[in-house]
């Protein structure tokens, strides 16, 4: 069958790394270093006239207050010019984890449908030059300089936790992933050691990919003894996460794609070895509220998605060339294996890019550089001989927003048709989920729990728990080392303990 025209394929992707510390490196400096090697890589000179929508990965630190100020409203537009790209319609993203997949998921429908001709997304961080700059005073008040109004938003944009959660120390992933890993290991019925050892064993292994990555901020392989061992400079972060089982956040890195449809791509004179299909997309959140999820260890949003775009594209698990699961903590990785069927230890590997703990966790833009590596991976040899199938699964917040992408070499059996989305909510809309109790007082069932540390050692206990009236509970423990060390110490999962109120905070006696 001949591939219809208005299938929506990416021809161009780029990607930079900087790991020298340059503050007179702005935002748009780096958009544009990654845009122009996008550009570059579809080797078209006509390509330029016919992007028609620039579309930005919103700065991690664009919402701080104070913080946000530091950024250009619409880089977007500053990127364009700098292109040379004039015309174009601008867009942002959300926060999120899960933006780049929910930009390239959203744009192929608009390309299909003739909304657009091409489309280029981007996105930068330089968390370490800022890191570093609010660390030393240096002056990068040349950031912030360009247009001011902002772009229109693609996404909705809402909190990811809800007063409790902020109150008692989940608005830090640090402190929210852990919970889901304590979960998981009580739920599999393994010991803390055996399960440190599968966790580090899976960190290590992305690890090995993120050694062979140029584009790798820690391009360096570990062993799973040496990530799981407790050391001076592999501290806790929130246990049982050692440091080099937490994403790397102060990166300088930037990506771009350009997405564009086979017509358009026949008519600009591109080589059909450029294309990558986006054979099928699908964006769905699970329950919004931690506190309300009735388990702390499953993702039903990503077993639907998964299911959805299998089936529409027509490519099963075991035909999948090679993956990119998010990977921000652990649990992230187990939980959306454990959803589409794949063991975390599986030999086609987890990544292609080598991880947020070890590739780097540039902020929003993550999946955009795992994207750029999977069409890179899916044209070279690493692609396998035949037709090879890519998934790339992003999560954003506290494993609440999921978009996945199936990309391949192979063209789409059948004309374009969107996933519906909206059918796929539905059911995660209609779920029962738990009542979060609003001042609870007497005994309650431990389910989850971390330790939040600092420099000097242990500093917060969390737990989640539900009490006598099926209700759900956030609390916090005393924080004296005693407690904590045995809230370590005893897995203390199924326990029962008393919640009292505290200067509004709830506390968990166990």
């Amino acid at each position: 069958m001949a591939i219809p025209d208005n299938t929506p394929i990416i021809i161009g992707a780029g990607q930079k790394t900087w790991h020298a510390i340059d503050a007179s490196r702005t935002p748009v400096d780096a958009l544009y270093e990654a845009g122009a090697a996008a550009i570059a890589d579809v080797g078209s000179s006509r390509l330029v006239d016919a992007i028609d929508a620039v579309a930005m990965i919103r700065f991690i630190a664009d919402t701080t207050p104070g913080i946000g100020a530091l950024f250009p409203r619409n880089p977007g537009s500053q990127l364009a010019h700098r292109l040379g790209i004039k015309g174009a319609a601008h867009f942002q993203g959300t926060i999120g984890g899960n933006t780049p997949q929910y930009l390239v998921n959203h744009f192929a429908g608009k390309l299909a449908h003739g909304e657009h001709r091409a489309v280029l997304l981007a996105g930068a961080e330089l968390l370490a030059t800022l890191f570093a700059a609010l660390r030393s005073g240096a002056d990068i008040a040349a950031w912030a300089a360009g247009a001011q109004q902002e772009p229109p938003t693609v996404g909705q944009e809402r909190d990811g936790h809800n007063a409790t959660e902020l109150d008692h120390g989940l608005y830090e992933p640090i402190n929210t992933y852990p919970l889901f890993e304590n979960s998981l290991r009580h739920h599999l019925g393994v010991s803390q050691a055996q399960h440190t050892a599968h966790i580090a064993e899976i960190c290590s292994r992305m690890s090995r990919v993120a050694a062979g990555n140029p584009h790798a901020w820690r391009p360096h392989f570990q062993s799973a003894a040496e990530i799981s061992t407790v050391a001076q400079n592999n501290r806790y972060i929130g246990y049982p996460y050692t440091r080099a089982m937490n994403p790397i956040l102060a990166v300088d890195m930037a990506a771009a794609v350009i997405m564009t449809t086979v017509g358009k791509a026949r008519a600009l004179g591109i080589d059909p070895s450029q294309w990558i299909y986006l054979r099928g997309g699908a964006d769905v959140n699970d329950i919004w509220y931690v506190s309300e999820r009735p388990t702390l260890h499953h993702s039903p949003a990503i077993n639907l998605a998964w299911n959805a775009v299998s089936a529409h594209a027509g490519i099963t698990l075991d035909e999948i060339t090679c993956f990119d699961i998010y990977s921000c903590f652990p649990s992230a990785v187990q939980v959306a294996c454990n959803a589409i069927g794949l063991s975390p230890l599986d030999p086609r590997g987890v990544t292609v890019t080598g991880g947020l703990p070890c590739f780097g966790g540039p902020g929003n833009n993550y999946s955009l550089h795992a994207i750029a590596e999977m069409v890179t991976t899916l044209r070279g040899p690493g692609g396998g001989a035949g037709p090879a199938h890519g998934l790339v699964t992003a999560n954003g917040l506290y494993l609440t927003k999921h978009s996945l992408g199936l990309y391949s070499t192979e063209p789409p059996k059948q004309p374009w048709a969107d996933i519906d989305n909206g059918a796929l909510q539905q059911p995660i809309d209609a779920a029962p989920r738990l009542a979060l109790a609003a001042a609870p007082e007497g005994p309650a069932t431990i389910e989850s729990y971390t330790v939040g540390f600092g420099r000097e050692g242990p500093r917060q206990g969390i737990v989640i728990a539900r009490n006598d009236a099926g209700e759900r509970v956030v609390a916090n423990t005393a924080n004296d080392a005693a407690t904590l060390n045995a809230l370590m110490a005893q897995d203390p999962i199924g326990q029962r303990g008393k919640v009292r109120t505290q200067d509004g905070i709830n506390i968990l006696d166990f």
